[in-house]
């Protein structure tokens, strides 16, 4: 009798082939041939190509087993040294192994005979902000050309805010990240991308010295509120039921700032709601004056604006934010923060409207 070697092309006998079928013959049926050669490992390129592979394999002979139950420096599952396990079981706890070792999941092929391997699903790309530059710098005139540029940045952010996301954008201070504030989620956000305290309240951005009156319980004139607003300002009163109760939970003042910037002007003005405004960077870090300052949070962020630089730059007052002044009590004023802008507000306060400073009552 001639002998024949398996169609697997081991180039061994039927008895120790890796593909021997249940039926004690090789795939293609034939007898076992008398002469026999140690057995090489398969490298079988149905292993990569997700096809069935035979789980009838006699490990034992393979020589590469050792007492600890690993092979190639693979693991293998626990009970899987010699004599704990029959052979088969062996061979396809070293397949799972190997698989796992090059990145391949290991999946039911609806048959007792085999196991298929498929590469797995690739991992879902991390998100990332899209960066929106603004046409020239403050107000754009409606005849101007970039008044194009200037409403496509104004319609992509007004949709992501819509949708619950965080968007940073520029003020007439800093740069700052702006939610919407009736979204209990993107409060939520916001709070976890800068790791900030929860017991820090978040600013309400509006469009018009009228909105104020909506958001808040107003005991200064109105002129007094024109005086300061659109500016480097923030203006803490008493809030009114028309806000979220996720905002600022644990406080009944709300701070209000209407940035004297025409981009932010025309956000909340579009947006038709209160906006959640706080500065864009890391708690207890340096704010920022560019976009380029706080790119570590773009991965976090659905949309960055990029209005240029803000101010100047080079002095340190340029990063001491608004001026915030509390107005909840009556015929008084309380600095809680010097901010960007504090002699000009304190003059006016105290010369033209003869408030007195107290102590400030707003975390």
């Amino acid at each position: 009798m001639v002998s024949r070697s398996c169609r697997c092309r081991c180039s061994t006998a039927s008895s120790s082939c890796w593909a021997r079928s249940s039926r004690g013959a090789c795939g293609d049926g034939l007898p076992p041939s008398p002469s026999w050669a140690p057995p090489r490992p398969h490298r079988s390129p149905s292993i990569l190509l997700g096809v069935v592979v035979p789980l009838s394999c006699p490990a034992q002979r393979w020589g590469r087993v050792s007492r600890t139950g690993s092979w190639l420096g693979a693991s293998l599952p626990p009970g899987s040294g010699p004599g704990r396990m029959s052979p088969a079981r062996r061979c396809r706890g070293m397949r799972a192994a190997v698989a796992a070792s090059v990145g391949l999941s290991e999946v039911s092929a609806g048959s007792r005979s085999g196991r298929l391997f498929r590469p797995p699903s690739p991992a879902p790309a991390a998100p990332g902000a899209r960066l929106l530059r603004l046409p020239g710098s403050g107000a754009v005139q409606a005849a101007s050309p970039e008044r194009a540029g200037w409403t496509e940045a104004l319609r992509a952010a007004v949709a992501e805010l819509r949708a619950g996301a965080v968007v940073a954008v520029p003020t007439d201070t800093l740069y700052g990240l702006a939610c919407a504030a009736s979204c209990s989620a993107a409060l939520r956000a916001v709070y976890r991308l800068k790791g900030r305290s929860e017991a820090k309240p978040l600013a309400v951005c509006l469009g018009r010295v009228a909105d104020v009156y909506r958001y808040c319980r107003v005991r200064v004139p109105e002129e007094l509120l024109k005086d300061l607003l659109p500016g480097p300002v923030t203006l803490v009163m008493e809030r009114s039921e028309e806000l979220n109760k996720d905002l600022n939970p644990f406080t009944p003042l709300v701070g209000i700032r209407i940035p004297d910037h025409a981009f932010m002007q025309d956000l909340a003005q579009m947006f038709e709601g209160p906006l959640a405004l706080t500065s864009a960077n890391l708690s207890s870090q340096a704010s920022s004056l560019n976009v380029e300052e706080f790119q570590d949070l773009w991965p976090q962020l659905s949309l960055v604006i990029d209005g240029g630089q803000i101010g100047g730059g080079q002095s340190p007052e340029c990063r001491l934010g608004s001026t915030v002044v509390d107005l909840s009590v009556p015929g008084k004023f309380g600095i809680i923060r010097p901010g960007c802008a504090l002699e000009s507000t304190t003059a006016i306060l105290q010369q033209k409207y003869g408030l007195l400073p107290s102590h400030a009552s707003y975390l």
